[in-house]
């Protein structure tokens, strides 16, 4: 069975943008390059919601993240995607997740999105957590996770302090079996 991690940069007081949406605190450094470079070569397939989507259009990453990489947006609110490699899905999620999970292929990243987050928690299909903490507080704005209607145990795997302040943490998930 493929694994689905949930990957995200947040603020120390757990936002993944401010109230508007801005993500000015985020910064590349050699040590999340290293860390994303390594990772890339585990996953195949990335999931993300229609405002992750908006942010990777913004920052120039709006067409197929990577060579053979596969790409889904979950939109409900999107009609069409004019992007090579990328799949939109306007249907159920959960369903369209788990059919990936049972097929062939490398990892699958579920990157930010809270809201998708949410449903897959729910839905207990997320696997594994990665997270950088970035040391500032905004006080308000897109929280990292929001209600998935249970409680999620999770084990942490590793964790480093990297350039900048930032904290690198992954998690496994335990399954309620």
């Amino acid at each position: 069975m493929r694994s689905v991690t949930y990957g995200a940069a947040c603020t120390l007081d757990g936002f993944i943008a401010g109230k508007n949406g801005e993500i000015d605190w985020l910064h590349m450094s050699k040590d999340v390059n290293q860390i994303m470079r390594e990772y890339w070569k585990s996953i195949d397939t990335i999931l993300m919601g229609r405002k992750t989507w908006d942010q990777a259009v913004k920052m120039g990453g709006g067409g197929s993240m990577s060579s053979g990489m596969r790409t889904f947006v979950f939109s409900r609110t999107l009609s069409s995607i004019d992007a090579k490699g990328v799949e939109l899905v306007r249907d159920d999620a959960a369903r369209v997740v788990r059919d990936l999970r049972t097929g062939n292929g490398k990892g699958i990243c579920m990157m930010g999105g809270g809201d998708l987050a949410r449903s897959l928690f729910a839905a207990d299909l997320i696997d594994e957590v990665g997270l950088n903490v970035y040391p500032v507080l905004l006080g308000a704005g897109i929280p990292l996770f929001t209600d998935a209607g249970r409680r999620v145990p999770l084990e942490l795997i590793s964790s480093r302090c990297i350039a900048g302040g930032c904290v690198y943490s992954t998690y496994r998930v335990k399954h309620a079996d």
